[in-house]
């Protein structure tokens, strides 16, 4: 039930659109429209990003503009060249390009400085030394007014002064801000005098130590968007409050272009977490392998896992935007990505918890070779030969010696067919005589049904997987899951950490498996099905000719949902 509502789900009306639209009718901006992707580097692009991605290239492509890919690189502390690189080739990994249009907040530092030197020489910024705490006391409430700082009223000369000797490095991080000279008494705190300017002696990825100071974020991205051309800046709710602001600088400088700020709802993704902080924090604690791991909801850990950037784009197409916050169910982008690949994923047949068959009657010496079929959705996607010998392995939940009620697979005196094969038939099992364990079955086959079906008709219940022993390659094979085990792991209870709802089984390592040997040629993220058991690609990390490794990208079915109504 929930894969029908997952499927049947489709994008609502884009409110964006529609004011793009209208914009374009109206011939405002020149009938132009410029939208921008603007990331910090200072971490990895997530799915939420994903869908801002979609919407902004998407936008622009829809309406005949173009979309800019701008780094908002204004905190040198923690911003690297490897965020960088990461974030470009996620953008193209998407399949979204920009063009000759990737700029830098950081292309834009001396127009920022003169601008806030007007602000300055216009009575509307100044320089303020209290410290972090005294400005937050003065700030004020929600609910009651802030206070004036005592050198709220310093001379335009004073400031002027003040700020080149904070651009000339004389003062010590933290100790002087500039601010902007608003209202303390404004309903809106971001109107109570936000700061524009800091002193952060810090080296830059591509200025190096030319600057000490850098500006705020409020400040910096309505002008990089303003000296860009850019016409509608689209980002989301939690910058409703701050548009005012925006609004209020472009409005004091008289800036030649005034983009039009428009928020939309972020994406909230069931047993993920979105915070690149909180993300940072998994990677640094070793909580996980890396920006990378599979588990992770970055777009560089979906593509390790296995995800396509077309299931990825059809998710961001099927939430749809909107204008108010929510939350969207992990299983609908687990759906998509089985709707892709099932159209397009050859297959193959792996066994991941081997267990030895023995076919007593077939010849010891003779090998088949069988014909499979790559995908039945897509007749072009032609066929393979797969080696069958006597020696075979099987899933060992694919045997049980006492068969519970509606267990359809082999078990001993019952006949199953193998996939693209023969039917065989359990005669005797072999165990462990210490542990009881079974180590092989032995079973006969009958000749008459190679392919899989009998000339006289009759038919079996069961159909199960194989590999040839003496074919078999070797394998590791990584399932993943859910990272957490709650919905939200945000909303920690009881004073909790988010950290305190990682699902402990959130991958389990398979090191016996064995594939059949064709997989020994997949070591690209080239996502394939092993037959009834799931999703799966080479992982583009360790899986090497002489190593194979191979990632869960999603099971067949929602598995979790049967967990979850299980264990409630």
């Amino acid at each position: 039930m929930a894969e029908k509502k997952a499927g049947e789900a489709k994008a609502a009306g884009n409110f964006i659109q529609d004011i793009i639209a209208a914009d374009l009718e109206n011939n405002k901006h020149g009938g132009k429209v410029l939208t921008r992707f603007p990331p910090e580097p200072n971490g990895y692009l997530h799915i939420g990003h994903a869908k801002s991605i979609c919407l902004n290239f998407g936008l622009a492509a829809k309406n005949g503009g173009l979309c800019n890919l701008r780094f908002d690189d204004t905190n040198p502390s923690k911003e690297e060249i490897e965020y960088v690189e990461s974030i470009k080739k996620d953008v193209h990994w998407l399949g979204f390009d920009w063009g000759d249009r990737q700029f830098y907040a950081s292309d834009y530092f001396e127009q920022f400085y003169q601008y806030a030197v007007q602000l300055i020489r216009m009575g509307k910024a100044y320089v303020c030394d209290l410290s972090p705490e005294q400005m937050r006391a003065y700030r004020g409430t929600l609910t009651e007014p802030g206070k004036e700082s005592p050198y709220r009223n310093r001379t335009v000369e004073e400031n002027l002064e003040l700020f080149s000797r904070m651009r000339a490095g004389e003062f010590p991080d933290g100790s002087r801000v500039l601010r902007a000279k608003i209202d303390m008494a404004s309903g809106n705190v971001n109107m109570r005098d936000p700061v524009i300017y800091r002193i952060l002696k810090a080296e830059h990825h591509r200025t190096g130590s030319r600057w000490c100071i850098y500006p705020m974020y409020d400040f910096a991205h309505c002008l990089s968007d303003a000296i860009e051309g850019i016409t509608h800046s689209i980002c989301t709710l939690e910058f409703e409050d701050h548009r005012p602001l925006y609004d209020w600088f472009l409005d004091q400088l008289e800036t030649p272009c005034h983009p039009q700020q428009i928020e939309f709802a972020r994406l909230n993704l069931s047993y993920t977490i979105m915070s690149k902080r909180k993300l940072l924090q998994l990677v640094e604690q070793g909580r996980v392998s890396g920006w990378d791991d599979p588990r992770m909801p970055t777009l560089a850990g979906l593509r390790r896992r296995g995800y396509t950037p077309e299931a990825i784009r059809d998710f961001c197409d099927r939430i749809g935007v909107a204008k108010r916050d929510s939350t969207v169910d992990l299983a609908l982008l687990e759906h998509c990505l089985r709707e892709d690949l099932n159209r397009r994923a050859r297959r193959f047949m792996g066994v991941l918890r081997p267990l030895k068959v023995v076919i007593d009657n077939y010849p010891e010496d003779q090998v088949e070779e069988l014909e499979a079929v790559n995908n039945p959705e897509d007749p072009a996607a032609g066929k393979r030969m797969v080696p069958f010998s006597r020696e075979l392995y099987i899933e060992r939940d694919d045997f049980m010696e006492e068969p519970v009620k509606k267990f359809f697979r082999l078990a001993p005196g019952r006949e199953v067919r193998l996939r693209y094969a023969y039917y065989v038939t359990c005669e005797r099992v072999v165990k462990d005589e210490k542990t009881g364990e079974i180590t092989e079955i032995h079973c006969i086959y009958d000749p008459q049904t190679r392919g899989g079906s009998s000339p006289d008709g009759r038919k079996v219940k069961g159909t199960i997987h194989w590999v040839s022993a003496a074919h078999a390659r070797d394998a590791e094979v990584r399932l993943y899951d859910r990272l957490f085990t709650v919905a939200d792991p945000d909303a920690a209870g009881d004073g909790g950490e988010f950290t305190d709802f990682l699902n402990p089984d959130s991958l389990e390592i398979l090191s016996e498996a064995k594939v059949e040997p064709a997989l020994a040629e997949i070591l690209t993220a080239e996502p394939f099905q092993f037959e009834r058991l799931g999703y799966f690609c080479a992982d583009s990390r360790d899986s090497k000719a002489d190593s194979l490794v191979f990632n869960r990208a999603v099971t067949l079915r929602d598995s979790w949902a049967k967990k979850v109504r299980k264990s409630g």
